[in-house]
């Protein structure tokens, strides 16, 4: 009958039982969040604050790093305070409010890629056409569908899931409250979110064929460019996303198709810290970094800035 009991709290994953390596845990992770919102804040402001960067393009990057900047805030915090105090529970609604915004956020990410993919795609294979297939009565709408999407995809899956008792373990071999892990906690969830999950990874293959042929489409078109100029312009701006496409997409498989852990292990606490930090980690970089616009506009700001600053100190 105790099989049998309706389950309020989880235990999370503990990889080492020593509180010097538990508080090294909560430090890394300490240092990763705070990274990932430094570069996706200041790609934000930077994208906000300078008009030449009021385009297309960069309105869906903005959009990208505020996602980033969201998700990292809804997973992290919690297991970093796990670590620091050696606490390794939650509470049921806990783990809702941890599944609902991620896979909302997740979702939107994955739009917002499809639509910067189309635009790359309109920009450098049409681009006498991009004046007039893509202009802002066009993004918005499209912006403000990729948030609804998302609202939805995460609405059904958190309400599938969580419509069910939780009745076999409460055990997560995990540092955060992930679906997959969840479903050994009960024969109807194993069932119902297998479904679930089937069609997420049916979402994630459509939306990744939809990218790789329009990248396809943009390679084979630079490469029919004379200039090198211009197909090293063309390539500076396909290139990045070609890798956040491939590290998204793949980070998204591992998490739905992945094997599901059986008991505590690095490898499992490294694969989770691949596919929910590293893409909101990388980001920021791979956009602002490489990106000349961004640095130029970046460069103006904190000149501006420190202008101001030292006027002020003279004052």
């Amino acid at each position: 009958m105790d099989n049998l009991t309706t389950i309020m709290d989880f235990l999370f994953m503990d990889i080492s039982s020593s509180r010097d390596l538990q508080v090294l845990q909560g430090l890394l992770f300490l240092l990763i969040d705070l990274s990932v919102l430094a570069g996706n804040l200041v790609t934000i402001a930077v994208i906000g604050t300078d008009p030449c960067l009021h385009y297309t393009l960069y309105f869906f990057i903005g959009n990208l790093s505020l996602t980033d900047l969201c998700n990292i805030s809804c997973i992290v915090p919690n297991p970093i305070t796990n670590f620091l105090t050696g606490s390794k529970s939650i509470s049921l609604p806990g783990c809702a409010a941890q599944i609902f915004p991620y896979y909302f956020l997740a979702s939107a990410e994955l739009a917002f890629l499809v639509l910067m993919s189309y635009d790359r795609y309109v920009a450098i294979c049409h681009p006498l056409h991009y004046g007039l297939s893509i202009t802002p009565c066009v993004c918005s709408p499209a912006a403000g569908g990729s948030w609804g999407s998302g609202l939805v995809y995460s609405s059904t899956h958190t309400g599938n899931l969580f419509r069910l008792s939780f009745t076999k373990a409460n055990v997560i071999n995990q540092y955060f409250c992930d679906v997959p892990q969840m479903r050994i906690s009960s024969l109807d969830v194993q069932g119902s979110e297998s479904v679930i999950l089937v069609i997420s990874a049916c979402i994630v293959l459509v939306g990744l064929s939809f990218l790789v042929i329009s990248y396809v489409n943009i390679f084979s078109t630079m490469l029919k460019i004379r200039s090198v100029e211009t197909r090293n312009k063309a390539l500076s701006t396909f290139t990045p996303q070609l890798v956040i496409l491939l590290l998204f997409s793949f980070s998204g498989l591992i998490a739905v198709l992945g094997p599901i852990a059986n008991k505590t292990s690095l490898e499992n606490l490294l694969t989770a810290l691949f596919y929910t930090m590293m893409p909101p980690f990388l980001n920021p970089i791979i956009y602002s970094l490489r990106n000349r616009q961004i640095n130029t506009a970046l460069y103006k700001m904190y000149k501006s800035y420190f202008e101001k600053t030292h006027n002020n100190s003279l004052q």
